[in-house]
């Protein structure tokens, strides 16, 4: 009787352990078939003037703003999800104005750039390994990073990728969520069931005292209604117009464009062993400089600033900064606050050849 326990025993522990490693996010990934939201969806918006431009990175195209003097001190500003440059609208005319040279991006299925169409074409890996191919393809140089949301899960792994092109880091509502050991082997299969057991979600509120993480991508996979304009009035401080609104969900008119938007909550945990790898042998060891400036309004990344100024060597001695009702996107509630901080951070941290 005790063999046929042990035997028993036995299979269910392989049978977790094989679930386990099946449910671990593929780093493998293909170019997929994309669609590109009609040019006339971008007609007249709210204070974004800006002249497109474009590159072929990895099969596809990718939109990204080009502001200010070719021989100007680079800012890279990446946005997330389910925002696009649209987001940085407020800040570039500030920083160009300064003689700064500004690139937005918009990644992989946002904004202008190509959209897969297909949910499952979008991974972390994939997002990661076509913005770094996006600095290679425009050699950026010596540039800054400004990073918010997603443009921190994705930018802070495209500094890591390829630091010779980054002078230095300022991380605003942000983070790398990482797990080392068995905690990040489990972190993503538990994730995904609990993204399961909330079932179809087609409205959210956020007072309910049930509402978690996983509600929200749920809902973000499964409802009929995506509703934009509620998701970034409650994240905000400002009050914004309906056109600014509207502006949010311009490259988005039809389901088929949607599916990065759907998709990038339920990416979150996908690569938590690979965040920890990066965030202990890499920004373990980052000497260029970094500064934090988050939002004292945005829960969501509440205490996240504190995590890197304490990893961080580069951090040290730096002007953190808590901003006053700033919330998660916070570029619509500080945008002059942001770029002064930002502007003063690269004065204070001139780019020095051979620091790393």
């Amino acid at each position: 009787m005790l063999k046929i326990i042990l035997i028993v025993v036995a299979v269910i522990i392989l049978v977790l352990l094989t679930a386990v490693v099946l449910l671990q996010s593929s780093n493998t990934w293909q170019t997929a078939k994309s669609v590109r939201t009609p040019d006339s969806r971008f007609d007249n918006l709210p204070d974004y003037p800006f002249a497109p431009s474009y590159v072929e990175v990895d099969g596809y195209r990718i939109h990204y703003l080009d502001e200010g003097p070719k021989d100007g001190e680079v800012v890279l500003l990446m946005h997330g999800q389910p925002s696009w440059s649209y987001l940085y609208r407020h800040m570039i005319p500030l920083l160009t104005k300064q003689g700064y040279r500004v690139i937005a991006p918009d990644n992989v299925g946002f904004g202008k750039s190509d959209k897969p169409v297909d949910m499952n074409a979008h991974s972390y890996q994939m997002h990661v390994d076509v913005m770094s191919n996006f600095t290679d393809a425009i050699n950026l140089k010596d540039a800054t990073l400004f990073a918010q949301d997603w443009g921190g899960l994705i930018g802070l792994r495209v500094v890591a990728e390829r630091p010779d092109r980054f002078a230095r880091i300022m991380l605003s509502n942000t983070t790398l969520p990482a797990m080392g050991g068995i905690k990040g082997w489990l972190g993503y299969p538990l994730f995904k069931v609990a993204v399961w057991k909330e079932g179809d979600v087609q409205s959210l509120n956020f007072d309910d005292e049930s509402f978690s993480f996983s509600t929200w991508v749920a809902y973000a996979r499964t409802t009929n209604n995506f509703d934009f304009a509620s998701l970034f009035q409650r994240a905000t401080t400002r009050e914004l117009s309906a056109e600014e609104l509207a502006g949010y969900a311009a490259p988005y008119p039809t389901e088929e464009t949607i599916a990065a938007v759907r998709m990038f909550p339920s990416l979150v945990a996908s690569q938590l062993r690979e965040n920890q790898a990066v965030m202990d042998h890499f920004y373990a060891n980052w000497n260029k400089p970094l500064i934090t400036a988050f939002g004292d309004k945005d829960p969501i990344m509440a205490g996240q600033d504190k995590r890197w100024q304490n990893t961080v060597p580069g951090a040290k001695g730096q002007a953190h900064t808590l901003i006053e009702n700033g919330a998660h996107f916070i570029q619509e509630d500080r945008p002059q606050e942001l770029v002064d901080i930002l502007v003063q951070f690269i004065k204070d941290n001139p780019h020095t050849e051979g620091v790393e």
